[in-house]
């Protein structure tokens, strides 16, 4: 999920108003749900700027752990700073306005290389053909690569589609994961269930259940305010582990905490 908080500015390059969405208000939506635990990602609103997420960080304490954007001349005392503040990874974003300008595999690369040594892992939200591009560098990275958002896998492809393949075999390798979030980016049936998702989802389950994790994109601000019911994001996550609850408590729980490094709760 992401925090807006309009006590930090938005990065010049960053066109649109952004939400008002603060910690105080996601601690709501975590009661509604029944969820103890996040995982911040700093959106592209802010650029390089994660002071946002940071004092997120700050306010959830260790019930969350942070992803930040950094641009590709980073130094290590930066990201050992990051790292000292709850921050386990990165997000290399190809698909939105980044404040560097062109989001390049050379970049990836470098990142990959950079973080390698703090066993953090890279983020990765790029179009279906984008990946498939970019494989070669996303197979030799140095660090776990974390596929967003379904990999805006199209779901009217089905079975056949080329990202699709390219997922599930990556799946196998046990290098890559996927995050199961964002079903509404490439839905054609829409809300609230987006059952044109439910074959995609299942799918990826059952190539790889333990290399999972759940997002809810909160505050989904690809779509239109208050078109996203989050609890029925809940319910899609059950429908495409199978109604399978234990399998569902591997993709909420159990993966989870081996990726962003949370403490198991008690059985």
């Amino acid at each position: 999920m992401h925090i807006f908080d309009p006590r930090f500015a938005p990065s010049p390059h960053w066109r649109r108003q952004p939400p008002d969405a603060p910690v105080a208000a996601y601690r709501l939506l975590q009661a509604r749900l029944g969820t103890s635990r996040a995982v911040v990602v700093t959106p592209s609103t802010y650029g390089t700027d994660n002071r946002c997420t940071l004092d997120a960080l700050a306010q959830l304490g260790d019930t969350a752990r942070g992803v930040a954007v950094v641009d590709a001349d980073v130094t290590s005392a930066e990201l050992a700073r990051l790292a000292e503040q709850g921050v386990c990874g990165l997000r290399v974003n190809f698909v939105s306005p980044q404040s560097w300008g062109t989001t390049t595999a050379d970049m990836l690369r470098a990142l990959g290389d950079k973080v390698a040594p703090l066993g953090w892992h890279v983020q990765v939200f790029a179009h279906p053909e984008q990946l498939i591009a970019l494989a070669p560098v996303i197979e030799a990275l140095p660090v776990p690569a974390v596929v967003d958002h379904l990999g805006r896998v199209d779901p009217a492809e089905g079975s056949a589609s080329e990202a699709l393949v390219l997922l599930t075999q990556w799946l196998a390798t046990g290098r890559v994961w996927v995050k199961l979030s964002g079903a509404y980016m490439r839905s054609r049936t829409g809300g609230p269930g987006y059952d044109d998702t439910v074959a995609l989802g299942q799918a990826l389950v059952r190539a790889a259940p333990d290399r999972l994790v759940w997002g809810s994109d909160w505050p989904h601000t690809t779509e239109p305010p208050g078109s996203v019911d989050d609890a029925a994001l809940v319910d899609l996550l059950l429908r495409w582990c199978a109604g399978d609850a234990a399998l569902m408590d591997r993709v909420l729980v159990d993966n989870p905490a081996r990726l962003y490094g949370f403490d198991l709760p008690p059985a």
